[in-house]
């Protein structure tokens, strides 16, 4: 019977197990370079069979958080060098999530004059973490349809970067509300150009994006995260998830991606949206169009993971929260050990604390 501690092959990436560190934005990259204390904190979490990093913008206007770290400039590579080279010295595999926030961003963390750019001219109901704390979202424009290639050769760019960087592939993050979910959800996407309207033009952004990295860099170091039912960001529930995410599925099957990341339910929250007139969704259904590794996500313990590898349900687990304070997670897993509690006052911001002083089990 197969096991989360079981190796596999994903892809070009050869994993020591199924576990899989999650993507999660700590906001301690100060200036959007990655630092020292980041190459500590990844390195720590190396057993891991896969980390996929924070969330990484493509460009100036990606970025929607303060302090995280991009990934389209020569310094910020050298800076994920370090990372990569850490991770890779530990004997683990990284991959950077490529990102774009979209309409989730403030005019504080942009280029001046500049505002965010989405698929909408209508601000989300959402906050975001700046200098002066957390804040409402600033309004958006919408992007000009001939702008919409130049994001697609931003995240083509930043593919490039990864592999300069040291990187054993990345993730292109559609899911959470940010700007290629904004495309592919009929309740934030008003467009009546060739990027809106129906499912197969809005579906345009994410295939178009997908193609450009796998040119760039190969599908088989190209994993992509999707949540189709997740309400997070403001990202009210499309018109017919089921058959907009399948549209999806098709949409990159053929490109021979490394892997799909699935975040089951709403982001770091409940798993069953049905109190709030949320249809059951068939992940399963989106299993079968995909001929990649399948990861799932959230609120996953250990008897689930186990479960889910065993039953052939999932191909491996990502953990968000047990990664925070767990640098060893791997280890507590296989034992059966209990896990350190999670000090939330210091998820974003801040120093060593909360981020590199959680002990591992032998300590």
């Amino acid at each position: 019977m197969t096991t989360v501690f079981d190796p596999l092959q994903m892809g070009d990436i050869a994993l020591s197990n199924r576990i899989a560190m999650a993507p999660l934005t700590r906001n301690r990259a100060p200036g959007g370079v990655p630092c020292e204390r980041m190459v500590t904190y990844y390195r720590q979490r190396a057993s891991a069979g896969l980390i996929i990093t924070e969330g990484s913008p493509v460009a100036p206007l990606a970025h929607g958080y303060l302090d995280t770290p991009g990934i389209y400039t020569t310094e910020q590579v050298a800076g994920w060098r370090r990372v990569t080279d850490a991770v890779h010295a530990e004997g683990g595999h990284i991959v950077v999530q490529l990102w774009h926030v979209g309409r989730i961003s403030h005019i504080s963390l942009l280029p001046a004059g500049e505002v965010p750019v989405s698929s909408t001219a209508h601000a989300a109901r959402s906050r975001t973490f700046t200098a002066e704390g957390f804040v409402p979202t600033s309004t958006p424009r919408a992007l000009r349809s001939e702008e919409v290639p130049q994001v697609v050769e931003q995240f083509r760019h930043a593919a490039r970067c990864a592999l300069q960087a040291g990187f054993d592939g990345v993730e292109v993050h559609g899911a959470n509300g940010y700007l290629i979910e904004q495309f592919l959800r009929d309740s934030i996407n008003d467009r009546t150009d060739e990027w809106g309207g129906s499912i197969a033009n809005r579906v345009r952004l994410l295939q178009a994006v997908m193609a450009a990295v796998c040119d760039e860099i190969g599908g088989g170091r190209t994993g992509l995260r999707l949540s189709p039912v997740t309400p997070a960001n403001d990202a009210g529930q499309d018109s017919d998830a089921q058959a907009l995410y399948e549209a999806a599925v098709r949409a990159v099957a053929p490109l021979g991606l490394a892997y799909l990341h699935v975040i089951e339910g709403q982001t770091g929250g409940p798993r069953d949206l049905s109190e709030q007139g949320v249809r059951p969704f068939d992940y399963a259904a989106l299993r079968r169009l995909f001929p990649g590794a399948w990861m799932v996500n959230n609120g996953y313990d250990r008897s689930m993971a186990l479960q889910a590898v065993a039953s052939g349900a999932a191909d491996l687990v990502s953990f968000g929260k047990g990664y925070i304070a767990n640098p060893d997670l791997v280890h507590r897993l296989r034992e059966d050990a209990p896990w350190n509690p999670l000090d939330a006052a210091r998820l974003y911001g801040g120093g060593d604390a909360g981020y590199i002083d959680y002990p591992a089990l032998e300590a």
